[in-house]
């Protein structure tokens, strides 16, 4: 045990940590990291001169930034094209819930409102009136409500687009801000479909030919076609949803994308994996930059353990991904099954109520696990303490769960 708790790593050391830091983030998609090329780079390069002071400098500005970005996203379209249902799925509140965003308001607004995500302090959804209403061109439009501030744009649409969105769009590309065409309620359009011609209806092709309407429209007012997304607010891992967030994450700045992630909500294996990778990153960037300057010597098993900084992370990690308790309730509810009856399916609400020795067992079996995954890490004696080892097997638990749930939330996928 010694051999993975020594003190600060030795010079000759230094390029084995260098390996071990580039091996772990080059086992990330690019679109997936959430440090960017040239940070890795930076921190590479300070390992590889052994300047390790310079190294945890870069990697804790990196990890402030990431903590602080914020995201804003506006979301603009008519009255009635489920605005408010969009922003409410993607901040994961239910219609009726406290502080959602008021659905089948017929009324048109001329105002800016906006909405806090409630687990994610830093991303703001703002709820942007129709171009048509404001009454004035695409680029006075921009300029009244504040473009500057916005990450992206998404132009929701529950009918055609107007040619007030269409000019819109125009203008946003030329202030050279990202934008997104949704086509919602494509459920309704299917439901329709199918009830007028049951004995005609092929669900693929109703969806091709409500694309390539707006495709055609597109051509028609000769913009070049983007990227159409076909979704569901009330079905959100079917249709277009998750093609919709992953395009999201790819053109997000880098330093953003940790955030952004986070507030995924779950509704397919991938999206709990990308919010778990992301989650990952992060804690070993915080372990590795108290790793890189410590003169911790060895320690028996369990007497670094910081239990109180333990139970804090594993009641944020289950909060994040939806498999606290009263998220168990609702989904229950929902269900109509007793709670304790999904409880019993986890393991992440039981992890602290082990006997102590128990706990120092299941550090040990995690150890070696964490080792023979990151040996070269190891190998160059940096200093993790043991209870960042404990965050990641509570990480890796917690997400499992998640997955479990899904599975009762959607039985068939």
């Amino acid at each position: 045990m010694g051999q993975l708790f020594s003190n600060t790593p030795k010079n000759e050391d230094n390029g084995n940590l260098e390996s071990s830091f580039s091996e772990y983030f080059r086992n990330y998609k690019p679109e997936n990291q959430i440090i960017s090329e040239e940070t890795i780079h930076s921190i590479e390069l300070c390992l590889k001169r052994g300047d390790l002071q310079r190294a945890n400098s870069i990697i804790c500005d990196a990890l402030k930034n990431i903590d602080n970005a914020p995201i804003n996203i506006a979301v603009t379209g008519e009255s009635g094209a489920g605005k408010s249902s969009l922003i409410n799925a993607l901040r994961q509140v239910k219609h009726e819930g406290k502080g959602a965003a008021k659905v089948g308001v017929t009324e048109t607004t001329t105002k800016v409102d906006s909405y806090k995500h409630p687990k994610i302090k830093n991303l703001t959804l703002w709820d942007l009136p129709g171009i048509g209403t404001m009454k004035f061109p695409p680029k006075d439009y921009l300029e009244k409500v504040d473009f500057k501030k916005y990450d992206f744009f998404i132009i929701v649409s529950a009918t055609r687009f107007t040619k007030q969105e269409l000019d819109l769009a125009k203008a946003i590309k030329i202030m050279k801000k990202n934008y997104y065409f949704v086509r919602s309620k494509v459920d309704f359009d299917l439901d329709n479909e199918k009830k007028s011609k049951p004995s005609d209806f092929v669900r693929e092709d109703i969806l091709i030919q409500i694309r390539k309407s707006y495709l055609d429209t597109f051509r028609e007012n000769k913009i070049d076609a983007p990227q159409i997304f076909l979704i569901s607010s009330h079905n959100l891992s079917d249709y277009d949803f998750p093609a919709l967030m992953d395009t999201l994450v790819k053109d997000l700045p880098t330093e953003k994308r940790r955030n952004f992630l986070l507030s995924l909500p779950n509704i397919t294996e991938a999206a709990i994996q990308k919010k778990y990778n992301s989650v990952k990153q992060f804690i070993w960037l915080e372990a590795m930059k108290d790793g890189l300057l410590a003169t911790v010597p060895v320690l028996g098993i369990l007497q670094d353990l910081d239990m109180e900084r333990l139970k804090k992370s594993l009641d944020y990690y289950r909060d994040l991904f939806g498999v606290d308790d009263e998220s168990l309730k609702l989904m229950a509810k929902d269900a109509q099954v007793p709670v304790e009856l999904l409880k019993k399916k986890l393991k992440s609400p039981y992890l602290l109520k082990l006997k102590e020795e128990t706990l120092g067992a299941l550090l040990l079996n995690y150890l070696e696990k964490f080792a023979s995954a990151n040996g070269g890490l190891l190998a160059t004696g940096l200093y993790f303490r043991k209870t960042y080892y404990l965050q990641f097997h509570f990480l890796d638990t917690v997400a499992e769960d998640a997955k479990v749930l899904l599975q009762e939330a959607y039985p068939k996928k």
